[in-house]
């Protein structure tokens, strides 16, 4: 590992320790990311981003804290220090095994951070997904959060941005409509908020460590649904230890694409393509 004078310094001015090497780390497509080895032998991960949004990485940083704030819940990285222009993290060591244990573990870790709750639908502060905001202001229910915090505005910008026809939109507007009959009630659970298979990293200990939270209180089956959405090896194992840990609702699987469509229209916002028309696709399904 050679040693990048800029980050280091930066990285020793949060931490307070001497970066001995650094190296550049493929893979992230929005921050740039850099492996800092430690004087202490300790190995990090340093995220930068130039003109990152303001409260950009403090809201990963305290996402993270809050759901490593669960005993025995779903891991996740350290945060070493967090800073409007980086967030630093405990390295996780990667592994080539994917065991079907790990994947039953992961589900009854992942009920138990669900289960440990939050105080209302959302959270006293905006974050991210992606690059794009997002709206955490609490509402009163789920249906009224999903509906006015997650398919409107974004479905207004994709919209916006011609990555939904109008045909489609409105096909997800008569779903909106239809929330309350569709979605039982439940206590707000504490929601990772962006889980797919990449923010999902099998670790070399043989445990799944989660990344990248976009993190608020909402309804469970949210991660559940983006989980299905783009794939997890043994997701079966982990969806089956997850309903022995803390079983789920009645029809939870006939509503998987009702809760895809949040996630479908975030990246028909970011990446246009298909993803309006799928998501118009599900939304049919439902009216």
């Amino acid at each position: 590992m050679a040693r990048q004078p800029l980050a280091a310094k930066r990285a020793e001015e949060l931490l307070g320790a001497s970066v001995v090497a650094t190296s550049p780390v493929a893979g992230g497509d929005i921050a740039t990311a850099t492996r800092l080895r430690l004087s202490s032998g300790q190995t990090a991960l340093m995220k930068t981003l130039p003109h990152a949004p303001e409260g950009f990485f403090e809201a990963e940083a305290a996402g993270l804290r809050w759901l490593s704030a669960v005993e025995d819940g779903v891991p996740v990285p350290e945060v070493l220090a967090a800073a409007s222009d980086c967030v630093i993290l405990a390295w996780v060591e990667q592994g080539s095994k994917t065991p079907a244990e790990a994947a039953a573990t992961f589900g009854q870790q992942l009920a138990r951070t669900h289960a440990a709750g939050a105080d209302e639908w959302g959270l006293d502060h905006d974050g991210f997904i992606g690059r794009l905001p997002l709206p955490n202001k609490t509402a009163g229910s789920w249906a009224e959060f999903y509906a006015v915090r997650r398919l409107l505005p974004y479905l207004k910008l994709a919209r916006d941005r011609g990555s939904i026809t109008d045909g489609d939109a409105a096909v997800v507007e008569s779903v909106v409509g239809r929330l309350t009959e569709l979605v039982p009630e439940e206590q707000p659970a504490r929601l990772h908020g962006d889980l797919w298979n990449g923010n999902c990293l099998w670790g070399q200990d043989l445990a799944i460590h989660v990344i990248d939270p976009a993190a608020y209180g909402g309804h469970r089956e949210v991660d559940l649904a983006m989980l299905h959405l783009f794939g997890l090896t043994h997701l079966p194992r982990v969806v089956a230890a997850y309903d022995e840990t803390h079983p789920l609702a009645d029809g939870w699987e006939d509503r998987l694409g009702l809760h895809q469509l949040f996630p479908l229209l975030v990246h028909a916002c970011m990446f246009g393509g298909s993803y309006g028309a799928r998501a118009g696709a599900i939304a049919a399904r439902y009216v």
